[in-house]
């Protein structure tokens, strides 16, 4: 009785805890207990297995630089990733032409008014369709590192390990969409901007006439930009839909080294910002914004794509870890990524879910 609550009370001050921090525990009570003694083989059996299944290495996501075997891929993606930081800065300075439109509205009579409230929701519908086409040179580029990251003949965590450079574009992609979803919940200027666009081009073909907008943006794609931006998270649906195509097209490959790739990424995010050795290796304050971002990134993206999700007991990611993690922060910077946890993951409400989750997510 005594051992049991012994292995029982160890296990429960590690949950949540570091694997640094398990394996001093493990090694502080082996040194209490009697080497054969029930306790000691279990506690190796629970912390042991935890320590194996979880790896423990620095990604270095402010240094990381590619190997001549990385080089063709990186250049590829880092092509893509060039234009990232402007999209953001684009869709931050994004104002709409809300007034213009309510002007226009309230009096459709006036043809001037008419007259400026398309001009000013034009330029804004070109940009519109820019960060549209940027997500599918970005989904490219997903499939490309999904490639690399997932090909034979090592295992997701050796790819990760040799190949940084590459996980830090896979980790700086998740960074973007995390980052351009949330911009765009937070503006509604984007679909109204561009629902008075749609109406306007529909009412003008109704007169027989044509406009000039309509040739960058005609009907076809209208059609597939209004999709886009009907998602509530437009950016990670890409990337969902995108990582769900390459597992379907890749059929020699099993759907294990995909997720598995995703939860080795979401257990080192995780190990780094919850070990003191590694987190004093950041050099830009950032970086642990950035380090979770890209844990909640791909918690999301693995509970799209795998089949029981990311909260279910056989998940390979320690959700309970990760949201502990994030708590452990000030709020103002981690309730966005706590709300993406919330809302726009698919399997939270699953009967799967263990209550001790939803409750740390309410």
């Amino acid at each position: 009785m005594f051992c049991a609550r012994v292995t029982e009370a160890v296990c429960d001050s590690v949950r949540g805890k570091s694997s640094v921090a398990r394996s001093r525990v493990l090694y502080a009570f082996c040194c209490f207990l009697p080497s054969r003694s029930p306790a000691m083989g279990n506690l190796i059996k629970v912390l042991g297995k935890d320590l194996e299944n979880c790896p423990h290495f620095f990604l270095d996501f402010e240094n990381a630089q590619p190997t001549e075997a990385e080089t063709a891929v990186w250049n590829q993606v880092s092509a893509v990733l060039e234009e990232a930081h402007g999209i953001l800065a684009e869709l931050q300075s994004y104002n709409g032409a809300g007034q213009e439109i309510r002007e226009a509205i309230q009096n459709p009579g006036d043809l001037a008014l008419q007259e400026k409230a398309w001009n000013a929701v034009c330029p804004l519908v070109a940009k519109l369709k820019r960060f549209y086409e940027f997500s599918l040179r970005l989904e490219n580029a997903l499939r490309s590192l999904l490639e690399a990251l997932t090909s034979p003949p090592y295992a997701p965590m050796q790819h990760l390990e040799r190949e940084q450079a590459l996980a830090k574009q896979f980790a700086e992609i998740l960074h973007f969409t995390l980052s351009f979803d949330e911009l765009k919940m937070t503006n509604p200027a984007i679909q109204n901007d561009f629902s008075y666009y749609r109406r306007t081009i529909s009412r003008n073909r109704l007169n027989n006439q044509q406009l000039e907008a309509e040739n960058e943006v005609n009907n076809e794609m209208a059609n597939r930009m209004s999709l886009f931006y009907a998602e509530a998270t437009p950016m990670l649906k890409t990337l969902s839909n995108a990582t769900t195509k390459f597992v379907s097209e890749n059929k020699t490959l099993p759907i294990e080294d995909t997720t598995d790739c995703l939860s080795t990424m979401a257990c080192v995010c995780r190990v780094m910002l919850e070990t003191p050795e590694y987190r004093c290796r950041f050099t830009n304050t950032d970086t642990m914004l950035f380090c979770m971002r890209v844990m909640v990134g791909v918690i999301i993206l693995y509970d799209h794509v795998h089949p029981v999700g990311a909260f279910a007991k056989t998940s390979k990611i320690d959700m309970k870890g990760c949201i502990k993690v994030l708590k452990e922060q000030p709020s103002n910077s981690v309730e966005g990524l706590l709300n993406a946890l919330r809302y726009t993951t698919r399997h939270l409400h699953d009967d799967s879910t263990s209550k001790q989750i939803r409750a740390l997510l309410q």
